[in-house]
């Protein structure tokens, strides 16, 4: 009997149409596998639980009574990110919804904590030493960020990914994308949090970018496929926004990575912070343009006037895939960021990642392919390496290059989130999506998510909570001089 109700929940998992069906079959699964007894137990080897509940015995504590200065002080000298290896993955496998209660009673705790701090009148804890003690807090805690892979038309797969985050609250502010994931964070940078459910119909975009040109266009250097159409599509699903736009538009920080053409240049990371007036649409271009399958691109911004011109005229650049399709290194450095949600679509990199994300006990039969992969990894970057310093043809050398850098990358994040790929999608790879399509691979990214909540979670709300803390500090600042500016001109017209 009990089988039977774990093959038909099982079932329920896979055709799941939403968070909310999958979730309760899920929880059914979890009682039926024993796995609600393992979430009650604190105990365990695999995080410093004695450590945990500690600090949320002292947390609650100060809560409870009201005793801000200890409480703040609690907070800002204990809050660390992934505390006690509560973030470990393993704590993730047992389960698929939630992990130790004690983790999530910490986190809970830690959030209500920080709202409580952040919204009450504390006299006190003026509103300045309130903004500067987040701020603080919230740089040194970290942030989250997501990063959407190359892929080409199988990137559609990012949307049900962002979906399924931002239903969730676990949408992070900073997003980078390369090649096809590019464009999908240029498409998520221009639109606010009230327009993503606008943004996750297919109808309402320009889903035609493929247009053949042919083997000899791709012999004269001007691509397989034709960039204008491209080109095209990107405006009209992008606009007219520089980055510096985009982010006073959203909030949200988007990061787009462009690998050069040149000699004696290195890969690049666009964003608000490294290029604000360059048009999101040019930089996606380039990030899209495969080498053969599109030319090299020349980025484009606004001047002082919002005319359209040049960015950097002698340089053009290429996919940003080839040579940092996840800049993870990059933007800890821009943004503090301390946990990285990788969506990965790209078909050379799928079938090799571990599905379950955990560092597990390889058995007897892995271990031919494990070290299969590992040899052709070693012994191919080595061979490329040789070539692309040592080979005359310079199309040999340049293509040596790109294959070195190909297998010399990580292509995996703290948590990643991979479709499961079959022949109809690598018949789909280079043509255009119709709106089923496009619909059918938004549910496998959602569901490719849904089992990943619950870390991503424990890692992303704390920092998350400090994000939204600031932002409301800000506006009421904001509010505070308004009304001060008000009453000096008032004061001022009087006498």
């Amino acid at each position: 009997m009990a089988d039977s109700r774990i093959r038909k929940y099982r079932k329920m998992l896979a055709t799941a149409p939403n968070y909310e069906v999958w979730k309760a079959a899920a929880l059914e699964l979890d009682y039926l596998e024993g796995n609600v007894e393992w979430k009650e137990d604190f105990a365990s080897d695999l995080y410093h639980y004695e450590l945990i509940y500690d600090r949320l015995s002292n947390l609650r504590q100060y809560h409870q009574q009201s005793d801000f200065e200890r409480l703040r002080r609690a907070l800002r000298e204990g809050l660390h990110h992934d505390l006690g290896n509560m973030g470990n993955a393993a704590l993730y496998s047992r389960s698929r919804v939630g992990t130790k209660h004690l983790i999530e009673e910490y986190i809970n705790q830690v959030c209500e904590s920080l709202n409580f701090l952040c919204d009450k009148p504390i006299p006190e804890f003026s509103l300045e030493d309130k903004l500067q003690f987040f701020r603080d807090t919230f740089t040194s805690f970290g942030r989250p960020t997501l990063l959407l892979s190359g892929g080409a038309t199988l990137g559609m797969f990012h949307f049900g990914v962002i979906k399924a985050l931002w239903e969730k609250g676990l949408l992070p502010q900073v997003v980078a994308g390369s090649s096809v994931g590019a464009i999908i964070a240029g498409i998520l940078g221009v639109h606010t949090d009230d327009e993503i459910p606008d943004m996750l119909v297919p109808e309402n975009h320009h889903l035609q970018a493929w247009k053949w040109k042919g083997l000899l266009s791709a012999f004269r250097g001007d691509g397989l496929m034709d960039q204008q159409q491209l080109k095209d599509c990107l405006r009209a699903n992008m606009g007219e926004y520089t980055f510096e736009e985009a982010f006073q538009k959203t909030g949200r920080s988007i990061n787009i990575s462009v690998s050069p053409v040149q000699t004696n240049q290195k890969a690049r990371l666009l964003c608000g912070y490294t290029s604000p007036y360059l048009l999101i649409w040019s930089a996606a271009l380039a990030s899209a343009a495969v080498p053969g399958v599109y030319p090299p691109v020349t980025l484009m911004k606004k001047d002082l006037y919002g005319s359209v011109l040049p960015y950097m005229s002698r340089q053009k650049f290429v996919d940003g895939s080839v040579v940092s399709d996840l800049p993870i290194e990059r933007l800890m450095h821009l943004y503090d960021v301390n946990f990285t949600i990788v969506s990965q679509t790209n078909p050379h990199v799928v079938p090799f990642l571990n599905r379950r994300g955990v560092d597990e006990k390889l058995s007897l039969g892995q271990l031919p392919w494990h070290f299969l992969k590992s040899e052709v990894q070693f012994h191919g970057q080595g061979v490329f390496d040789y070539l692309r310093k040592r080979v005359k043809p310079e199309l040999l050398r340049q293509l040596s290059g790109h294959m070195h850098t190909i297998m010399a990358q990580r292509y995996f994040g703290d948590v990643t989130i991979a479709p499961q790929y079959s022949l109809r999608h690598y018949r789909h790879m280079l043509a255009n999506p119709d709106p089923k399509t496009v619909r059918q691979m938004i549910l496998e990214g959602e569901r490719a998510t849904w089992p990943k909540i619950s870390m991503i979670r424990s890692h992303a709300r704390i920092s998350m909570t400090l994000e939204r803390c600031v932002a409301r500090l800000r506006d009421q600042q904001k509010r505070s001089q308004r009304e001060l500016r008000l009453v000096n001109n008032a004061q001022t017209g009087g006498t």
